[in-house]
């Protein structure tokens, strides 16, 4: 199953019933003959399933059908949907009639005498009426939700490419993690050799000053000093949880779908233990390798908070 970002656009459009209809995740198509119904959705990153629907008048109808058809294909992201019908794509607009005027003018004064607080016609409503009149497409010739069904296929498949380009890049930044995990792994004990044989020095320069201290007791005391300091700074078990890590995340890349929370919650455990990494560190290489990390894992999180 692929790995779906959550940014993506599409755009599409038809005709009324009948003619072709078109959808590209970017170009729009030429106008088409006798009216068009045009369909621009766009998305971003969020932590839920965010709908906003900017509709022309004529269309705010459908917006339940696409609120439940978008709920249905997406599961995250901030989704704006924009839809209106352009009349005039393929022809002029139709000149009202002086018959058809003088009928407006009469129900309007009809519904007013019954509904005084009621709207006075706009000319944009005029000029549909004299549309539909004329035998020109109206909202109801056009097939909206499967319109818009389209360019919601053709936004996912958008999403399918970006998705896949985050994919690569994690795997890429994972790669650079397990080896950053592979040098830190020898430094520690080398580290505790070199402790081990300073505490040793150090007790043999306190028996040449007479301290009464015995060649074995000076042994023991800086094996025991030894041990204590690679107790402080052993960071073994902080490697293998960060490398569980990686490769649950390896996996869950691998598997695809929705894996977008999984990966942020997998990304927040990588930075605790990158920081107690670095919060055990003797050694400059050490801490070097810990800042590293946590530059590679804050650039994980922004391609992860991109997931779906």
């Amino acid at each position: 199953m692929p790995v779906y970002s959550m940014t993506g656009y599409a755009s599409g459009q038809s005709g009324p019933a009948g003619t072709p209809a078109d959808s590209e995740a970017r170009t729009p198509t030429a106008g088409l003959p006798g009216g068009r119904l045009g369909v621009e959705i766009r998305s971003v990153n969020s932590r839920f399933l965010d709908l906003s629907f900017k509709l022309s008048e004529e269309l705010r109808q459908h917006e339940p059908a696409l609120r439940e058809l978008l709920t249905q294909r997406l599961k995250r992201g901030k989704v704006e949907v924009r839809a209106g019908i352009d009349l005039q794509a393929g022809a002029s607009l139709a000149e009202p009639s002086a018959r058809l005027l003088q009928r407006l003018n009469g129900l309007q004064d009809a519904v007013k005498a019954w509904l005084p607080r009621a709207s006075e016609l706009s000319v944009a409503d005029v000029l549909r009426l004299a549309a539909s009149e004329a035998g020109r497409p109206a909202q109801g010739d056009f097939d909206v939700v499967g319109t818009v069904a389209g360019v919601v296929d053709a936004l996912i498949a958008a999403r399918a490419r970006e998705g896949e380009r985050l994919a690569v890049t994690l795997h890429d930044r994972l790669g650079s993690l397990r080896a950053l995990a592979q040098q830190a792994g020898p430094i520690v004990p080398q580290l505790v050799e070199q402790q081990r044989a300073r505490f040793l020095e150090r007790w043999q320069e306190a028996m040449g000053l007479g301290g009464g201290v015995t060649p074995e007791a000076a042994q023991d005391r800086a094996l025991s000093e030894a041990t204590a300091f690679a107790i402080r700074i052993d960071v073994a078990e902080e490697l293998t949880r960060l490398t569980a890590h990686l490769d649950e995340i390896e996996r869950l890349l691998d598997k695809g779908g929705e894996i977008g929370k999984r990966l942020d919650f997998l990304i927040q455990e990588l930075h605790r233990e990158a920081n107690t990494l670095g919060s055990k560190s003797a050694a400059l290489e050490l801490t070097r390798i810990g800042v590293d990390m946590k530059v590679l894992i804050e650039q994980m999180r922004e391609q992860v908070q991109n997931i779906e």
